[in-house]
């Protein structure tokens, strides 16, 4: 042994934070996962392509590479562009899909509506014997860092929405859930990390759920802001570009976590595999490279990718690209979730 560290190709673990990209690892292989369920549907009006991937237990959990629970992703490719009526759709689409899983999430439904109404309750009565009926209280955390572009999409969706938690200072009844908010920043900006920044603030304003924001990392690049995806696993901080933070959960922190995220940044290694079939055809006509060519066309996908990874990030280290519009499109899409959200806590029923 000479000392050097030798890594395989199987050393490179994939970088994505969207759980359908997981799950479309495994196409190759019969599209089947133990312990995985998945259900799409298209929505009539606004075309909107939705897909639900459900890890049912520690099986599929670790073939999956992520917890136990609910991740549903919104894929819209309209969303590039900048029109006001189709993003006003997605955030009626998007509130609809909160909704769902902030009431499953807080232990049934009803919990919007007006106290005393259909759901509702005035006596305290308690739901499943955990949670009390009428409003529920919701931090909104905006994670990320505001003074990068790619990464601001978290601070900007809590710089626009309507808080309402202080209103009850002032005499206001309690007819709408209180929603109070919260840019932590990052390390780098304040020496703690993310999760102790909400526990101290959690132990001190008591709410019922936690809503936190992130833009995430994505394998393919047609993904970059036209996917919003929603889990209640919560979420960890910086791992689709492998800068792990302690975890955003309801074990960590001691309330439901919903976490909604955007795909804002792409490995280089990913930007390279979507031209490989280009260079692949390049190669095969050539006397002298046909037999790379045929090679590399043989290989599966995701053998592909991580023999990409294993040449370009021991020369370069793991890159990462965004858009060259990315401030447009998280400034469109920071409005987009924060008017889904509003939808979803204040009018009386969320679009189905």
């Amino acid at each position: 042994m000479d000392g050097k560290k030798t890594e395989s190709v199987s050393s490179f673990p994939v970088r994505t934070d969207l759980a359908l990209e997981n799950r479309e690892s495994f196409e190759g292989d019969g599209g089947e996962v133990s312990g995985v369920a998945l259900r799409e549907w298209v929505h009539k009006k606004s075309r909107v392509k939705l897909t639900e991937v459900k890890i049912l237990n520690s099986q599929g959990a670790q073939a999956m590479g992520k917890p136990m629970g609910t991740y549903l992703t919104l894929e819209a490719n309209q969303l590039l562009k900048e029109d006001e009526e189709y993003h006003s759709q997605i955030a009626g689409e998007l509130a609809g899909e909160l909704r769902r899983l902030m009431e499953e999430m807080l232990g049934g439904r009803g919990c919007f509506r007006k106290t005393g109404g259909p759901g509702g309750g005035q006596n305290g009565e308690k739901k499943k014997g955990k949670k009390k009926k009428g409003f529920p209280a919701i931090l909104v955390a905006g994670l990320g860092n505001s003074s990068v572009t790619p990464d601001s999409l978290g601070p900007r969706v809590v710089g626009n929405l309507r808080m309402t938690r202080h209103l009850r200072e002032f005499g206001q009844r309690e007819e709408a859930a209180q929603i109070s908010g919260i840019a932590p920043g990052v390390m780098a900006q304040t020496g703690m990390e993310t999760a102790e920044i909400l526990k101290g603030i959690i132990r001190e304003t008591k709410p019922d759920l936690v809503i936190a924001i992130d833009a995430l990392a994505a394998r393919s690049v047609r993904r970059l802001g036209t996917t919003i995806q929603l889990t209640d696993t919560g979420i960890q901080p910086g791992s689709g570009v492998g800068n792990h933070r302690h975890s955003l959960t309801e074990e960590s922190l001691g309330v439901p976590v919903l976490a909604i995220g955007v795909p804002t940044v792409v490995g280089a290694a990913a930007i390279v595999q979507d031209t490989l079939s280009a260079l692949i055809q390049v190669l095969r006509n050539s006397r002298i490279t046909k037999k790379t060519g045929d090679w590399i066309a043989g290989m599966e996908p995701e053998d592909q990718y991580q023999l990409i990874r294993e040449l370009l990030e021991p020369e370069f280290g793991p890159l990462y690209v965004t858009p060259p519009d990315i401030d447009q499109s998280v400034k469109r899409l920071s409005f987009t979730i924060s008017e889904g959200i509003h939808q979803a806590v204040f009018e009386e029923k969320g679009r189905e």
